[in-house]
């Protein structure tokens, strides 16, 4: 499995936390960060997931 879909997991899920932070202690800009770092994980596991689908082609 490629390093960056499990990086990019931990982005998300971390991300969300943040977001989700941000929303109950009414700070906007905590929401917002985790936002962003919520949707960069999920870019990276997506890279991750094609980076993976290569290798499979590749070897076959």
């Amino acid at each position: 499995m490629d390093k960056n879909r499990t990086e990019g997991t931990k982005h998300e899920v971390k991300g969300a936390i943040k977001e989700g932070i941000g929303k109950v202690t009414g700070q906007p800009a905590k929401e917002a960060a985790g936002n962003i770092e919520k949707n960069a994980g999920k870019i990276q596991k997506e890279i991750g997931k094609e980076n993976d689908r290569q290798r499979d082609r590749d070897s076959h």
